[in-house]
Protein backbone atom coordinates (compact mmCIF):
# COMPACT_ATOMS: atom_id res chain seq x y z
CA UNK A 1 0.00 0.00 0.00
CA UNK A 2 2.73 2.46 0.98
CA UNK A 3 4.76 1.57 -2.11
CA UNK A 4 1.78 2.12 -4.43
CA UNK A 5 1.01 5.54 -2.90
CA UNK A 6 4.69 6.49 -3.11
CA UNK A 7 4.75 5.57 -6.82
CA UNK A 8 1.59 7.63 -7.43
CA UNK A 9 3.18 10.66 -5.79
CA UNK A 10 6.38 10.22 -7.80
CA UNK A 11 4.39 9.88 -11.03
CA UNK A 12 2.43 13.06 -10.29
CA UNK A 13 5.56 14.93 -9.28
CA UNK A 14 7.20 14.06 -12.57
CA UNK A 15 4.26 15.63 -14.44
CA UNK A 16 4.45 18.76 -12.32
CA UNK A 17 0.96 18.32 -10.89
CA UNK A 18 0.38 18.19 -7.14
CA UNK A 19 -1.10 14.98 -5.72
CA UNK A 20 -4.80 15.14 -4.99
CA UNK A 21 -6.63 13.57 -2.11
CA UNK A 22 -8.93 10.65 -2.93
CA UNK A 23 -12.01 12.88 -2.63
CA UNK A 24 -10.52 15.57 -4.88
CA UNK A 25 -9.44 12.96 -7.42
CA UNK A 26 -12.98 11.57 -7.69
CA UNK A 27 -14.48 15.01 -8.19
CA UNK A 28 -11.78 16.18 -10.61
CA UNK A 29 -11.45 16.00 -14.36
CA UNK A 30 -8.29 16.51 -16.40
CA UNK A 31 -8.23 18.28 -19.75
CA UNK A 32 -5.24 18.74 -22.02
CA UNK A 33 -5.33 21.55 -24.57
CA UNK A 34 -3.01 22.55 -27.37
CA UNK A 35 -2.63 26.32 -27.09
CA UNK A 36 -1.39 28.57 -29.88
CA UNK A 37 0.03 31.95 -28.97
CA UNK A 38 2.83 31.08 -26.54
CA UNK A 39 5.83 33.17 -27.51
CA UNK A 40 7.88 32.54 -24.37
CA UNK A 41 7.94 30.75 -21.02
CA UNK A 42 6.36 33.81 -19.42
CA UNK A 43 3.20 33.26 -21.49
CA UNK A 44 2.90 29.72 -20.14
CA UNK A 45 3.54 30.83 -16.55
CA UNK A 46 1.08 33.69 -16.88
CA UNK A 47 -1.61 31.36 -18.22
CA UNK A 48 -1.11 29.01 -15.27
CA UNK A 49 -1.34 31.93 -12.84
CA UNK A 50 -4.56 33.23 -14.40
CA UNK A 51 -6.17 29.79 -14.56
CA UNK A 52 -5.38 29.05 -10.91
CA UNK A 53 -7.32 32.17 -9.92
CA UNK A 54 -10.50 30.71 -11.43
CA UNK A 55 -12.95 28.91 -9.15
CA UNK A 56 -12.88 25.16 -9.66
CA UNK A 57 -9.39 24.96 -11.19
CA UNK A 58 -7.30 22.65 -9.01
CA UNK A 59 -4.06 22.78 -10.99
CA UNK A 60 -2.66 24.05 -14.25
CA UNK A 61 0.60 23.10 -15.93
CA UNK A 62 1.56 24.82 -19.17
CA UNK A 63 4.53 23.64 -21.20
CA UNK A 64 5.87 26.33 -23.51
CA UNK A 65 7.86 24.31 -26.06
CA UNK A 66 5.00 21.80 -26.52
CA UNK A 67 2.31 24.52 -26.50
CA UNK A 68 0.20 22.39 -24.15
CA UNK A 69 -1.68 23.08 -20.95
CA UNK A 70 -2.97 20.41 -18.58
CA UNK A 71 -5.81 21.57 -16.36
CA UNK A 72 -7.27 19.61 -13.45
CA UNK A 73 -10.65 21.00 -12.51
CA UNK A 74 -13.86 20.30 -10.63
CA UNK A 75 -16.63 19.91 -13.23
CA UNK A 76 -19.24 20.81 -10.58
CA UNK A 77 -17.68 24.26 -10.20
CA UNK A 78 -16.50 25.12 -13.72
CA UNK A 79 -17.45 23.80 -17.14
CA UNK A 80 -14.81 22.76 -19.63
CA UNK A 81 -16.28 25.23 -22.15
CA UNK A 82 -15.75 28.03 -19.62
CA UNK A 83 -12.06 27.09 -19.35
CA UNK A 84 -11.64 27.18 -23.13
CA UNK A 85 -13.47 30.52 -23.32
CA UNK A 86 -11.33 31.94 -20.52
CA UNK A 87 -8.08 30.89 -22.23
CA UNK A 88 -9.30 32.33 -25.55
CA UNK A 89 -10.23 35.55 -23.75
CA UNK A 90 -6.60 35.92 -22.73
CA UNK A 91 -5.60 36.01 -26.40
CA UNK A 92 -4.66 32.38 -27.01
CA UNK A 93 -6.13 29.95 -29.52
CA UNK A 94 -7.23 26.63 -28.00
CA UNK A 95 -7.30 23.37 -29.91
CA UNK A 96 -8.81 20.14 -28.53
Amino acid sequence: MFRRRFLQIIALASTGLAPLSAIEARASKTAIYRVKGFSCITCATGLDTMLLQQRGIRSSKSIYPDCKVTVVFDPDQIAEEAIVTFIAGLGFTVEG
